[in-house]
């Protein structure tokens, strides 16, 4: 299946990731504008003049990936987006915070605001049980609500409720755009197959040349299924730059050889 152009990323693209990090806000609705010496989290020593402009204590973002073979979850030739998720810079996390307000009605908000990012979502942003609507509600209850700078009280007058959630499906649907874990590990001879195992270490240097920093790689017991990538943000979630970085924490655990990296 032929990727279409949106996620179509070149290798050398992806091996400029940490020299061009992504810096511009596809979404037309942030009101959320910082200075460009604004503070990188996880790396500012003093106190950040504007809490909106710097993410804190969750510091370190996550997105991660899913490679769903029981059942066969999204494209046979593209892993599926899971999620953003604010780390602490010791690699703890918080989970269902107040910074913004939680919201049940994910796919009505996109849908009359971001309908081409909606589009994106229902192919790529997808759960391994369950309905989207409450996949998406779970993302964005348990990890969007922790990311400061999409406080309501961040956002101009012209805010209206909501627009904290489009920003986060849409930062999160361009970063994973930037992100194409199939095409890293394709271009290392690391391909789906039922009879092929692979080495963790292969699998790792291609996971670590996606942004030129260390990949978190997943397993359920010998099959690969997880690949993390950490960032930190130089000025806010809405329009700042993803900076990519070694992970603060480890959780994940696969076998040294041996894993099955199952076709769809």
């Amino acid at each position: 299946m032929q990727l279409p152009s949106l996620f179509a990323n070149t290798l050398s693209h992806l091996s400029l990731i940490s020299q061009t990090p992504l810096t511009s806000n596809p979404n037309p609705l942030s009101s959320s504008s910082c200075p460009s010496n604004s503070p990188i989290s996880c790396q500012n020593s003093t106190a950040a003049p504007d809490s909106c402009c710097f993410i804190y204590p969750g510091g370190q973002l996550l997105q991660t990936q899913f490679w769903d073979t029981s059942p066969s979850i999204g494209p046979d030739d593209s892993w599926t987006l899971h999620g953003l998720w604010p780390d602490l810079c010791d690699g703890s996390y918080p989970t269902y915070c107040t910074s913004a307000p939680q919201y049940y009605n994910i796919t009505t908000l996109i849908s009359a605001r971001a309908p081409a990012l909606l589009t994106t979502m229902q192919s790529y942003w997808l759960p391994n049980a369950g309905t989207l609507e409450h996949f998406w509600e779970h993302e964005w209850n348990k990890h969007g609500t922790c990311i400061n700078t999409l406080a309501p009280s961040c956002y101009s007058s012209s805010y209206v409720p909501g627009d904290e959630v489009v920003d986060f499906f849409t930062r999160t649907v361009a970063l994973f755009q930037t992100l194409d874990t199939y095409t890293a590990l394709a271009a290392a001879g690391i391909t789906p197959s039922s009879t092929k195992t692979y080495a963790l270490a292969d699998i790792q240097t291609a996971l670590n040349n996606v942004t030129g920093f260390e990949a978190v790689v997943g397993c359920s017991g010998n099959m690969l299924n997880q690949a993390w990538y950490s960032f930190n943000v130089k000025g806010s979630l809405q329009g700042g730059e993803f900076v990519p970085v070694d992970p603060a924490g480890k959780g994940l655990r696969c076998p040294l050889r041996g894993i099955r990296y199952l076709p769809k």
